[in-house]
Order: structure tokens, then C-alpha cells, then sequence
């Protein structure tokens, strides 16, 4: 405990009978150096407190409906004037804020870990996943946002460009299981792009992304740029769908439905990364032990709190014992915990909330006939939202479980006969946002992998692989969503495109008095000799 003490986030012990974690909460005066940064007139606050043993963490100043507005304007003011900067000048800011991340990373994880409650090494990989996506727009900045030319009308006699223009500000609406990657990863790209931002993120990890726009001011964004207000969703959401020129949510699904209603209203762009019902297959040429590894991970990170995580194991018949005996043994040997300890596996569920969700689930599917092969309780003794790792077998339609999101660390196990079999079974449900096929081929792997209703799949691996590789798009099919992160659509969905045309030399209608029917002749033979020549 001497070392949290020492922490300057850390205030003193609230009971200095009992030194431990629970009994620390952030110091004061670097609450208040964060919280500055809101918009908020309303003089109403927001009490928050740790996954942690309760340690209070502060109270948030509240945003109203006015307070957007304001934002909004600050917003715009600053976005004329970002626009207007080259995109060097914007490139070198990501690029500046790569290394902050990586300079104030001990901070960083200490308040995700705080604010979240999740194993210490989930955090870092937040840290790093920021960096990544930093790094990777500001060196590719000119491939996404250059003029383009384009192939004219005629050859040589129409010049045709497209310009990447901003959209203006946008409302970014990030949930609370990774507060750092989250309250960022949608922005930059945003930023890079020459718009404005205007944040709300959740009330649970308010601090943390706080902390994030701060980094952005010290990396040299103009502080008007990112706008951060807070407050309930319904009135402080509703109100920046009502002000923005489009809208990124990440979030549920029946949230996502209301916002996709309103930008429509107002005919304006969104994103929306959504639900999902994840599964993994384990084919029979699958090496067990790796698959087992990557299931722990894959299932059980951040305590499955994690959308692309996996809820649904289909394991082919052939290795199905094998794998359930080493799936079970990695779990059961995890440790578990709610502090800042590098040694925990596994760290706490975020809120009450969410653990009466897990546990209701878990409950209804054991009611119903399930089987737990290991977990299935709450720890209130290594914190107050620890559940365990839980595995179950024989889940049906039935169970609560078998088909809704639960967003916990919990999966069900089912056996497969086939291949064809395992790929309708993971496409079945409403929800196509990540899956994961684990086999010894890689061909086969990629093969199965493209008859997967799902915006990533991972081929021997759970999310990692798609989610780090940041050229390439990640986002939901079906109810898992709308829009794409990362790569390029990442960045485009923020420009409109502009095309501008210049006609040289001739004009593209009927010249020196030929009559129209004349002009369709030439045109005609224009057309067939563009076509014999292989021109698009």
C-alpha cells in the first residue's frame, strides 16, 4: 500500500485504522484540476466512487441543456480556425500526443483502473492502443485527407479532383469499459480530419476522460477544440445529437436505435458500435492449448465487460473434451482482484449494475438446467462487483443468457458436428459484431472466416488482431451497429466529399452550331474509342 500512498493521484486514508485500498480515494485538488474542464453551469454535482471498495472518487460538475449550446459554440469558434491548419501542423499534435501517452502511462492506468475497476494490465493496454491510433493517423494523414485526382470526363479536357471537407463538430458518446481507448480513439481520427468535438462520456468514468483532454491540450490542440460537458443521457445525449453535425455512440443497441431516429431527423451522419453475442469457434485441427489461452483472454479481459468479447464457444466434437479440460484449467488458475496489483488476471465488474445482471444470468441458466463447469458466484471478499469467471455448459433458447448480451465474464460452451453447422449456429441472433475461428490452417481459417455475419473476425486469435491492426475497419453488422472505426472509413466518415471539376479547351455540349443529333454521333464514337483504349 505504500506505493499507492505515494501516488500523487491518491489522497490519504479516510480510515487510518484500516491501510488498504478501499480506504484511499483521488486527492481533491487533482479532482478538481480535471473537472475544471467541463462545461457545466448548473451547480449540481454527480458523486462517483471506485469498483475499488468504494473509495470516493469525487464529485462531477453536471451539465444542462444550455451548457451544450455553449459547448457547441466554443466548439465551432475553434473549428474555423483548426480547419484553416495544415494537415502537418495537426499530424505533429497525434504525434506528440503518442508520446504523452506513453510518458504519463502510470497515471493513466492508475485512474483507469480506479474509475473502472479493471485488471491493471487491461488498462495499459488502453494506454497502448491510444498510442497506436494516434500514431497510425498522423502517419497516414495525407493518404486519407490529400486531394485526390480522379479520372475526368474526357482525358486531358476534364480535370476532376475530391476534397476531404470537414463535417464541423462532432458529438462523440462513449461508454464507460474502456474510458481512456474510448473517450479518444473516435476523436482523433476527428480531429486529424479539422473538426471540432464536442464529448460526453459516461457518468461511471468522467475522470479518466477528463484526463485524456487534458493530454490533448498539452500536445498543442487549440483547448476550445474538445468540449467536454456531462450529464444524464437522455437530456445531455439528446441535446448534442440535437446540436451536432454528426454523432459517434458506442453503446446499446436500444440506445443506438433512438440516436440512429434522431440523426435522421435532422439528416445527419452516425456511427454506432452496438451490442454483440460473440462467438469463438474451435475447429477440429484447432491446437487446444492455444485456443484455451485465447479463449481466457477472450472471454474474461477487462471482465468480459468488453464488446468484442466472446459469450459463445462452438467446439468441434473431436477436440471438445480436450479443449473444456484446458479451457477450465487456465480459468481456475486466474487470479482475481479489485486493486491496482499487476498480478491480477481479472479485475472487478464496474457497478452493481452489472453484477446483478451477470449474476441474474448465471442464476436463470442454472434454474433452467445449466451446468457451471467452474465460477458462477459474486466475491464480495476481493471486492464489491467481483464476479468469478464463469463457464457454462448446456445452455438453451430458453436461458437468458443464450441469447442476450451479458456483458460479464461469462460464456457458454456448445459442441459442433460440422463446420457448416458451427458457422449457422454463430450466425444465428440478431447481433454480427466480432468472432474468432481457431484452427491449425490458416486458409481454412479465413475461409470459414468470410461466411461470418461479422464486422471483425479473428483468425487463432479473439479480438486483438483485428482491433490492433489499425488500418483495418472495425465496427458491427446487423444490430451490432452502423459506421466503421479505424482505417480509413475511421477517418472519412467525418469529411464530405467535394468533387471539382474543371473542363478544359471545349465545353461538354454541342460546338460551333452542331446540331444535338450531331453531337450524339461524336459523342457515340468518343464512347467507343474511350472503350477500345481501356480507359475507365
Amino acid at each position: 500500500m505504500s506505493e499507492q500512498s505515494a501516488n500523487p493521484l491518491i489522497g490519504g486514508p479516510a480510515d487510518p485504522e484500516h491501510d488498504s485500498t478501499a480506504a484511499y480515494g483521488l486527492d481533491r485538488s487533482y479532482v478538481a484540476s480535471l473537472t475544471r474542464r467541463i462545461v457545466s453551469t448548473t451547480g449540481e454535482t454527480h458523486a462517483v466512487s471506485s469498483p475499488i471498495g468504494g473509495a470516493p472518487l469525487g464529485h462531477v460538475p453536471q451539465s444542462g441543456p444550455a451548457d451544450v449550446t455553449e459547448a457547441f459554440v466554443r466548439a465551432r469558434h475553434a473549428q474555423a480556425g483548426w480547419a484553416a491548419t495544415s494537415i502537418d501542423e495537426r499530424a505533429a499534435a497525434l504525434l506528440r500526443l503518442h508520446d504523452l501517452l506513453l510518458d504519463r502511462q502510470d497515471e493513466l492506468i492508475d485512474l483507469v483502473v480506479w474509475e473502472s475497476g479493471k485488471a491493471r494490465k487491461d488498462a495499459y493496454l488502453e494506454v497502448a492502443h491510444l498510442a497506436l491510433t494516434a500514431r497510425y493517423y498522423a502517419r497516414t494523414a495525407h493518404e486519407h485527407l490529400d486531394t485526390q485526382r480522379v479520372g475526368g470526363m474526357f482525358p486531358v479536357l476534364t480535370r476532376a479532383e475530391v476534397h476531404r471537407v470537414p463535417k464541423g463538430v462532432v458529438g462523440i458518446i462513449s461508454p464507460w469499459n474502456y474510458p481512456l481507448t474510448m473517450a479518444l480513439c473516435d476523436g482523433i481520427p476527428a480531429l486529424l480530419a479539422g473538426n471540432a468535438v464536442v464529448s460526453k462520456p459516461d457518468a461511471q468514468t468522467m475522470l479518466t476522460a477528463l484526463l485524456a483532454a487534458q493530454l490533448l491540450d498539452e500536445a498543442g490542440f487549440p483547448p476550445e477544440l474538445w468540449q467536454v460537458v456531462a450529464g444524464p443521457g437522455p437530456e445531455v445525449g439528446g441535446a448534442i445529437v440535437a446540436e451536432a453535425d454528426y454523432i459517434c455512440f458506442t453503446g446499446s443497441t436500444a440506445t443506438g436505435r433512438t440516436i440512429a431516429k434522431q440523426c435522421a431527423e435532422r439528416l445527419i451522419g452516425c456511427s454506432l458500435e452496438l451490442g454483440g453475442k460473440n462467438p469463438m469457434l474451435v475447429l477440429r485441427d484447432a491446437d487446444v492449448h492455444r485456443a484455451a489461452e485465447g479463449a481466457v483472454r477472450g472471454v474474461f479481459s477487462n471482465a468480459g465487460q468488453l464488446c468484442v468479447s466472446m459469450e459463445r464457444l462452438f467446439v468441434a466434437d473431436q477436440v471438445y473434451d480436450r479443449f473444456v479440460d484446458a479451457f477450465v484449467s487456465r480459468t481456475q488458475a486466474m487470479t482475481l482482484g479489485a486493486s491496482q496489483d499487476w498480478s491480477v488476471d481479472m479485475g472487478s465488474l464496474i457497478s452493481q449494475a452489472q453484477l446483478d445482471t451477470v449474476a441474474r444470468h448465471v442464476e436463470d441458466a442454472v434454474a433452467k438446467g445449466a451446468r457451471v463447469l467452474t465460477g458462477g458466484k459474486a466475491r464480495p471478499d476481493l471486492g464489491p462487483f467481483v464476479f468469478e469467471p464463469t463457464i457454462l455448459e448446456g445452455v438453451s433458447a430458453d436461458m437468458e443468457c443464450f441469447g442476450k448480451e451479458t456483458f460479464g465474464p461469462v460464456v457458454a460452451l456448445y459442441r459442433f458436428h460440422s463446420e457448416d453447422e458451427a458457422v449457422e449456429r454463430a450466425n444465428d441472433g440478431a447481433y454480427g459484431l466480432n468472432a474468432s475461428v481457431y484452427t491449425r490452417d490458416g486458409a481454412r481459417g479465413r475461409a470459414v472466416a468470410r461466411r461470418i455475419k461479422a464486422g471483425t473476425v479473428n483468425v487463432n486469435e479473439a479480438y486483438g488482431a483485428t482491433f490492433g491492426s489499425l488500418g483495418a475497419p472495425m465496427g458491427g453488422m446487423r444490430e451490432s451497429g452502423m459506421g466503421r472505426r479505424q482505417g480509413a472509413e475511421g477517418i472519412h466518415r467525418y469529411t464530405e466529399a467535394q468533387s471539382v471539376a474543371t473542363q478544359r479547351l471545349v465545353p461538354i455540349a454541342p460546338m460551333l452550331g452542331m446540331s444535338e443529333e450531331t453531337n450524339a454521333k461524336v459523342m457515340t464514337a468518343a464512347l467507343r474509342l474511350l472503350n477500345k483504349l481501356g480507359r475507365a
